[in-house]
């Protein structure tokens, strides 16, 4: 279970993220927009494991994300792995909870996790999911 203080407010959305040069417009967006919705925690997880696009250290990829942070409501988390023997307790626990489609491993950044008020996974959209269509499933956690 996700620790209860993390989304004592409302549901949270759980990301793994790639570093500026992948970090697409369209992806910067619908960050911002979907966390207007409110209540919304959008936890981002910089990661380096899919194609070396993570190659920043904790440094670097705070001051990247301080220069466009401003208009997303979002919390940039430490540099992790999502995938393997070494992967970050969360993620191993995310995809215990809401497998994926033919194998359980993260399979790109930008795969998303919703956790509901009570620190459940509730559901998981994969990296090609437009944040936009999440909406009406965020919308029914946060009246939960």
């Amino acid at each position: 279970m996700i620790n209860a203080a993390t989304v004592s407010n409302g549901p949270v959305t759980a990301v793994p993220t790639p570093d500026h040069q992948s970090l697409s417009d369209r992806h910067r967006r619908e960050s911002s927009v979907t966390g207007e919705i409110q209540g919304l925690k959008i936890l981002a997880f910089p990661c380096n494991q899919f194609m070396s696009q993570e190659p920043g250290n904790s440094e670097e990829i705070k001051c990247f994300i301080s220069g466009y942070k401003g208009d997303g409501k979002f919390d940039v988390f430490s540099k992790i792995n999502v995938n393997g023997e070494d992967a970050h307790p969360l993620w191993k626990y995310l995809k215990e909870k809401q497998g994926g489609l033919l194998i359980d491993a993260i399979k790109w950044n930008f795969t998303k996790f919703v956790i509901n008020k009570q620190g459940q996974p509730v559901e998981r959209c994969a990296a090609n999911v437009n944040p936009f269509d999440m909406e009406k499933t965020i919308v029914k956690y946060l009246n939960e």
